[in-house]
């Protein structure tokens, strides 16, 4: 893509400015999100955006992001660069639509691999509990390519909370319960326990461990999400082995994967674990 954009902008961006342009965006529905976009190409990105709409005809909207992820939802800010005025749209992954506003509700395309990956695990009969559901993409994906009995998704965000109700009555889905609210007020109230627990959240969810082992049958499963520098995998480990030790259960890990890069040699890892 980098090369046709670069031929299609000569003229207009100086040989300096066609080599900054990135090569690495996100592509949520018909949004087209830039990462990281150079600040020296500020005064030229309506060009790019315009010129990005004209080689990829099913994308609408072209945005950057102004800021990190923040808050108490973790969201991105962005800004619309050219094509409609609209941050909603609706992504196909996996079998399913999620309808969701890209700067009201985290939602990462990159890890749709580690969706179905999860849901491939997942036995017949099965009660599971994915912990920050967000627009409920984890839960939708689980119920279109296994057959639990119960999926409870979590999630503290309203907006995303709304998106994932809309979601699973488009998606004609059942067996799904959605609660909105923080999964620390939550998971004290609940009295069923779970076959397997999700923990997708977008930073580490170590502080969590112990609410989402209170909730685990014996012989369950979690899937906990980390965030780590290469090398370190280990640390995930031990932080499973001392929210363990404080329940009073054995553990044994089933495997350790990754499923993401968050920047150089930094990966989000999931490590699958069984406590008894």
């Amino acid at each position: 893509m980098k090369k046709q954009l670069q031929e299609l902008l000569q003229g207009e961006l100086t040989k300096r400015e066609l080599a900054l342009i990135p090569s690495a965006y996100d592509l949520v529905g018909d949004i087209l999100i830039f990462a990281d976009f150079p600040f020296e190409l500020w005064p030229k990105e309506k060009a790019i955006g315009e010129a990005l709409l004209s080689l990829h005809r099913h994308v609408h909207v072209i945005a950057k992001k102004t800021g990190q992820y923040s808050g108490r939802f973790r969201l991105p800010k962005l800004a619309i660069i050219a094509g409609e005025g609209r941050k909603e749209t609706e992504h196909k992954e996996n079998g399913v639509r999620l309808r969701l506003d890209v700067e009201q509700a985290y939602f990462s395309p990159r890890t749709g691999s580690e969706r179905l990956r999860i849901a491939s695990l997942v036995h017949d009969g099965e009660s599971i509990m994915v912990m920050f559901s967000g627009c409920a993409p984890l839960p939708l994906v689980i119920a279109r390519h296994a057959r639990p009995s119960l999926i409870v998704g979590v999630e503290i965000n309203p907006a995303a909370h709304r998106y994932a109700v809309e979601n699973v009555a488009l998606n004609k889905m059942k067996h799904i319960e959605l609660i909105n609210g923080d999964v620390a007020d939550v998971i004290p109230r609940m009295r069923r326990k779970f076959d397997r627990i999700a923990m997708p959240l977008p930073k580490g969810a170590e502080p969590f461990l112990p609410l989402a082992l209170s909730r685990l049958k014996k012989g369950g499963t979690i899937h906990f999400y980390d965030f780590l520098h290469e090398g370190e995998f280990i640390l995930a480990e031990d932080r499973i082995a001392k929210a363990c030790a404080l329940a009073r259960r054995k553990y044994s890990i089933i495997g350790i994967v990754k499923c993401g890069q968050f920047s150089p040699r930094t990966f989000r890892v999931c490590v699958d674990f069984r406590a008894m």
